[in-house]
């Protein structure tokens, strides 16, 4: 089959690689008919290359039709259309049973002391081959498929696999009341529908990015939209009364804009071996925190900053005295995908597309594209904000 695979820093292309096969008795293998290319991606096209693999496939927000499935497999046949969460989660052992799939017992990558196990995500989630393929085998596919009708265009579901759960969790934890103000830092992808839940949830959102068409597409969906700048936290202030928003949600993670000694360490990361590159990322400080600390500067007293982009550095400066001092909760994490599904498929169903989900891709293409796509998506060229491709044409 065809597959987009990792070959270095910044370096995707399209390889013939074996079909994945039948290899425990609750796999299945799904045909992909649409797979995305999301912001966290491009973690592993610059900051995470270390802990990547020449010709590991890539890609985790997948969707298609079972082609096959294991012995132990009953909630699932052949020709059924499946989106495929990111995480790999069991269902059943103690975290799955607490709303927390991402942090799998089952598929939990002890080794490197993460989470569950992720598709297409580096050594650091397993080296599970990913979704930017022809073909996907999926393990756990007993619990962790969503099932879905055969009427409705893929772009009505696919993105129930990452970034609609994402944004929907971490609006969840942002935890504003009807009425009050969301900041959303950030206006990619899991930005976009983060500002579109909260709309719907009667929130007032406050957009922020640098990039004008990403602005755009936000005040479509009710957001009042701020260009990002150095003062941002102030200018966010003066619109809340001088308290700040109730909740500032951190769409952008580890490569904000507005870092430079942390983009130096970037840089200077990939110039190392990769186990030493993988020990400084360990021990160190590496991410670019602009966009959290303007969050910790910006959110009102009591407030709430809620953090769906990535971060991956172990030893990150915080400013722990003005965090103690505004009395901020903080909550983060990898989405507990299956936890919100059951939620989100009737909005992705009902006729009036509440969360605009058929207004968010605005480039396409087939694996062979997938290179220059990704080049695109990573330097913000030509509007890009969201990619879908097809794996068959």
């Amino acid at each position: 089959m065809k597959a987009l695979t990792w070959q270095g820093k910044r370096s995707v292309s399209v390889k013939d690689v074996p079909d994945p096969v039948i290899q425990e008795r609750t796999d299945a293998i799904v045909r992909i008919t649409s797979t995305a290319i999301c912001g966290s991606d491009l973690h592993l096209y610059e900051v995470l290359g270390p802990y990547m693999h020449k010709g590991d496939v890539i890609g985790h927000e997948p969707m298609g039709i079972v082609e096959e499935v294991g012995h132990g497999i009953t909630n699932l046949r052949t020709g059924d259309r499946v989106v495929i969460p990111f995480n790999i989660s069991c269902g059943h052992c103690y975290m799955c049973r607490q709303g927390l799939q991402s942090q799998c017992e089952t598929t939990q990558v002890r080794g490197k002391g993460s989470g569950a196990a992720l598709f297409g995500y580096s050594e650091l989630y397993g080296s599970v081959p990913g979704g930017q393929a022809q073909y996907l085998r999926v393990p756990h596919a007993d619990y962790g498929p969503v099932k879905i009708g055969q009427e409705l265009p893929d772009e009505r579901y696919l993105f129930l696999s990452d970034i609609l759960p994402t944004a929907w969790q971490g609006v969840e934890y942002a935890d504003v009341a009807p009425g009050g103000t969301l900041a959303v830092l950030g206006l990619g992808p899991v930005g976009q529908f983060a500002v579109r839940i909260g709309a719907v949830r009667g929130l007032r959102i406050l957009g922020v990015d640098p990039v004008p068409e990403r602005r755009e597409m936000a005040a479509r969906h009710g957001a009042e939209t701020v260009d990002y700048s150095d003062t941002l936290a102030a200018e966010l202030r003066e619109l809340t009364d001088g308290r700040g928003p109730d909740a500032v949600l951190d769409a952008v993670g580890m490569e904000a804009h507005g870092s430079p000694a942390a983009g130096f360490a970037h840089q200077a990361l990939g110039l190392l071996p990769d186990k030493l590159a993988q020990k400084a990322m360990e021990t160190a400080g590496v991410d670019r925190l602009a966009a959290l600390h303007t969050a910790i500067d910006a959110v009102r007293r009591g407030g709430t900053v809620s953090l769906s982009g990535v971060y991956g550095g172990q030893a990150s400066p915080m400013p722990l005295l003005s965090m103690f001092d505004k009395q901020i909760q903080l909550r983060m994490g990898q989405c507990n995908v299956r936890r919100w599904t059951d939620e989100l498929l009737p909005f992705l169903e009902d006729d009036a597309d509440p969360l605009g989900v058929m207004d968010l891709v605005t480039h396409r293409g087939t694996l062979d594209e997938a290179p220059a796509l990704y080049e695109k998506f990573q330097k913000k060229e030509d509007g890009c904000i969201k990619v879908v491709l097809r794996p068959w044409g």
